[in-house]
């Protein structure tokens, strides 16, 4: 009940944010770049402030564009505020708004936002409120204060998630005339969501990779206190759908599924590009084709660095002249950040003022660029303490310690163009008993009086001169006067 007033406060807000902001900053493209930043690019030649009502409403098919390193701020945002369609893409930036409505108060007019990296963070956020609204996300973070609204008021609203995080107070879906497919993408609901999100997807309201994919939903288990909705595509490609892979020949897989003919081969199309538009368009699918009707679950591509692909595989599982069309899967070929693990936590104790051990590291790189190094650094020890390590510049090497207390290393490696790094902690006690009793499954031994970790003749002293002693209670406490 509090979530749902909350919505209902944070709706008249919004009303009275529309229609009384301190002033109406609409674009116009006029400075020819199509950046947000731009003051040549609203009227009045002003870039919007955190006081502003933004309106991208004209004119018709502009791209307001936030890219990497643009900060964008406004009171409320409207995309798609008249009959035109007009489309807002973050590509990087952030922006950051009380609320946010996409696809306004024309119902023939359409409005877009288009995610790609970057934040958006905003009160509720409004798809389809008189108008179309559409939500294409790719990659990149949405937080929402309040709620996820699809449609808004009586327009129609729809969100496609295929890559990035949507966190939101609450999720608010109208069949009728609003929808959510997710693919590669992420949902975050704060609390236990599970029963309205579940109801969504039982009246088809939600889908996975068009009706092509499995949901997937939980409460408490992938996020702390939150519902998440993620999705994975019944032909479960391979790499990932919205994954990182290395540069250069890469096999690409899928599943084939049951045969519905018996006995007949269950034929596949592939296409393959890094022209996402040559794809959905599909205006030459011959330029991009690389399996043609063949019964196989795999073929080879290249690929190169810095580069988004994009690749679909048709069924024939019927007729061999009318194939099933598969979702769209994506993936980054890039270098990988070396994958570095430092090795297991560690309990030790010092012999003789000193204890000297080996730190045993694991490294994988793909090798895209250039073999990797490495170097070991102490980020934490004890006031009195030393840490001293043989050959810093080793993965293998060993670490001589000088005092008890905690000291904590860290193993960096550098591939040419990235970082990954890892670190174990050693904790140093002043001997073996203390090491052990430091240990949370220490369990003392029967017998072992004077707690040294050990039963021997100073415990078997310590028996002898209290044998036979008592010292309970000689008196009932109830006939004391």
């Amino acid at each position: 009940m509090i979530k749902k007033m909350t919505c209902l406060v944070s709706f008249v807000l919004l009303l009275v944010q529309i229609n009384s902001a301190s002033a109406l900053i609409s674009w116009d493209d006029g400075g020819g770049d199509h950046l947000w930043s731009t003051a040549a690019n609203w009227s009045p030649d002003t870039v919007p402030g955190r006081i502003d009502a933004a309106s991208i409403d004209q004119p018709a098919n502009t791209h307001c564009v936030i890219p990497a390193g643009i900060t964008a701020v406004c009171e409320t945002l409207r995309v798609g505020n008249s009959s035109f369609t007009t489309n807002l893409d973050i590509r990087g930036g952030s922006l950051s708004a009380s609320g946010a409505y996409i696809g306004v108060d024309d119902p023939g007019g359409h409005g877009i936002l288009n995610m790609s990296g970057g934040l958006f963070s905003t009160g509720s956020l409004q798809i389809g409120w008189g108008g179309t609204g559409t939500l294409n996300m790719t990659g990149g973070v949405i937080e929402l204060s309040d709620n996820l609204v699809v449609p808004g008021q009586t327009g129609i609203g729809s969100v496609s998630l295929r890559g990035g995080t949507i966190k939101a107070s609450d999720l608010q879906l109208t069949g009728a005339s609003g929808s959510l497919d997710v693919t590669a993408g992420t949902l975050i609901l704060a609390g236990d969501d599970t029963a309205a999100v579940q109801a969504y997807i039982d009246d088809g309201w939600i889908t996975a990779y068009g009706g092509q994919g499995r949901l997937h939903l939980d409460y408490d288990v992938t996020n702390k206190g939150r519902t998440t909705l993620t999705a994975t595509p019944l032909l479960d490609p391979n790499p990932v759908d919205g994954g990182l892979v290395s540069p250069g020949e890469l096999k690409l897989s899928w599943t084939l599924p049951d045969l519905c003919v018996p006995g007949q081969p269950v034929l596949v199309d592939v296409y393959f590009t890094d022209n996402l538009e040559l794809l959905e368009q599909f205006t030459d699918p011959a330029a991009i084709q690389v399996v043609k009707a063949r019964n196989v679950t795999s073929v080879v591509v290249q690929t190169q660095p810095k580069t988004w692909y994009y690749w679909a595989v048709d069924v024939y599982v019927g007729s061999a002249d009318d194939p099933i069309y598969g979702p769209v899967f994506s993936f980054f070929a890039d270098n990988r950040p070396p994958q570095v693990d430092a090795g297991a936590d560690v309990v030790t104790w010092l012999e003789g003022g000193t204890r000297k051990g080996n730190l045993d590291a694991t490294v994988t790189d793909d090798g895209a660029i250039s073999a990797y190094t490495v170097h070991w650094t102490v980020i934490g020890q004890p006031k009195e303490g030393a840490a001293v390590i043989e050959m810093a510049t080793a993965e293998d090497t060993s670490i001589t310690l000088t005092a008890p207390g905690e000291y904590v290393v860290q193993l960096e490696a550098f591939d040419g163009e990235y970082s990954g790094s890892d670190t174990v902690t050693i904790n140093v006690y002043n001997d073996k008993c203390q090491a052990a009793r430091s240990l949370p499954n220490y369990e003392p031994l029967a017998g072992d009086l004077n707690g040294d970790c050990r039963v021997d003749d100073l415990d078997l002293a310590l028996l002898k001169e209290n044998w036979l002693r008592d010292n309970s209670l000689t008196e009932d406490w109830f006939e004391l006067d």
